[in-house]
């Protein structure tokens, strides 16, 4: 009888710095990226998550992205990683059981809509977990509602940082040689983390579709295409900060509704949602979009009447239409940033948002979202999708220079 072979992960049990000091235990997610295992530290036994990271790339940018980041209370705690050049890097994380795609699912698995004084607490804690990463120039480039993990009493914190940029001054070079194997990154008092046994560890999907160049130009095809800012759909590779808060706006609407805001099927079809509800893009509302690389290349027909954010988010207050308005617009320099939504009258006014500890956590990990079929586990990234298929209604004609779409 032939044997199976060996897990690609198999060298994290046999890693010696690493069983020194961790027990490994269940693998609880896998991908041709990453894979993440639960771990217990022998010292004390705290329960951590093992991520084991096959990406050079990744694992320099979510190890690096971190470590500047430590400190701050929504974003996930790196206890320390193991890297030596002949190895994976594995990175020891904090374990947290579930996540906000959990919740928004949970949610609308019942028909209940999440109360404003909830609402506004899970918005608070993300918005200040984006504000700590933009106020240290660190472009997440994957927001996504499975990306923002919660702990067991309510802590919401952002979490895998593998296609993160640090932004800084031009002709900086980010491929540093790690030589040092192990590094220990804090001496927290772990009393103050609390952990649950039967926790999952969540880890989202990891987007490879391509590597920014030598010239440090960053790569349009990052992020989950639901929450994809249109400057990256229109092949962006300068853009900033301002494509997390267009996905911070994509996720406010969905705890809003509890659906996506812009559920593409594929990259086109993302346009074409978006279009269809903000209207045509062009120099009258974006200064510098004729600018983008593809906006010659894919071309709308005209939309006379397009639905507008508040035709998305029926049933819900003008301040809250105001807030996802101000993310979810064309120019990115008129998007809010986290800073200026945190001292937003809505944050202020009654209902007023609840304490953590009365948020009601789900008691693991079972919301989706776009390119997670499978649930938490799946750490794939997006799988390569044509940009012809599944319009429903649309009509696409070829031109001598890409595609016209042509809307109902």
């Amino acid at each position: 009888m032939e044997m199976d072979p060996p897990p690609k992960s198999w060298s994290i049990h046999t890693r010696s710095e690493i069983i020194a000091k961790y027990e490994v235990m269940e693998r609880v997610g896998s991908g041709a990226y990453a894979d993440v295992y639960r771990g217990r530290r022998l010292s004390d036994g705290l329960i951590v998550a093992l991520k084991e990271i096959h990406d050079y790339q990744s694992a320099f940018r979510e190890i690096d992205a971190l470590q500047l980041l430590q400190g701050f209370p929504n974003v996930i705690v790196m206890h320390e990683y193991f890297w030596r050049d002949d190895e994976d890097a594995v990175l020891v994380l904090e374990f947290l059981r579930t996540d906000l795609a959990t919740v928004i699912a949970d949610a609308a698995k019942d028909n209940r809509p999440i109360p404003p004084g909830q609402l506004k607490r899970w918005m608070i804690q993300i918005l200040s977990g984006v504000d700590a990463c933009h106020r240290n120039m660190v472009l997440h480039r994957d927001l996504k509602p499975s990306n923002l993990l919660i702990s067991e009493n309510g802590l919401l914190k952002i979490a895998d940082f593998g296609q993160a940029r640090i932004l800084t001054e031009p002709g900086f070079d980010d491929s540093n040689n790690h030589e040092e194997y192990s590094r220990d990154i804090d001496n927290e008092d772990t009393s103050t983390n609390t952990h649950d046994g039967n926790a999952t560890c969540t880890t989202s999907d990891i987007n490879r579709e391509d590597e920014e160049n030598e010239l440090g130009c960053f790569t349009s095809c990052v992020g989950t295409r639901w929450f994809r800012a249109p400057e990256l759909l229109y092949g962006s590779r300068g853009y900033g900060l301002e494509v997390d808060l267009w996905s911070l706006g994509c996720i406010f609407a969905e705890l809003l509704t509890l659906q996506p805001l812009f559920p593409g099927t594929a990259d086109i079809d993302q346009l074409s949602r978006i279009i269809s509800v903000l209207g045509n893009l062009d120099e009258s509302v974006w200064v510098g979009c004729s600018k983008l690389p593809d906006y010659g290349i894919i071309s709308f027909s005209k939309v006379e009447n397009p639905a507008g954010i508040e035709a998305c988010l029926p049933n819900r207050s003008p301040d809250e239409v105001a807030l996802v308005k101000k993310l979810v617009c064309y120019d990115p320099a008129k998007r809010a940033t986290a800073m200026e939504l945190l001292n937003d009258k809505y944050f202020n006014e009654e209902p007023l948002p609840v304490p953590i500890s009365e948020l009601p956590v789900p008691l693991n990990r079972n919301g989706q979202d776009e390119d997670s079929p499978g649930g938490w586990g799946d750490l794939d990234g997006m799988e390569s999708d044509s940009d012809f298929d599944e319009f429903g209604p649309l009509n696409i004609t070829r031109t001598g220079t890409g595609f016209s779409i042509q809307f109902p």
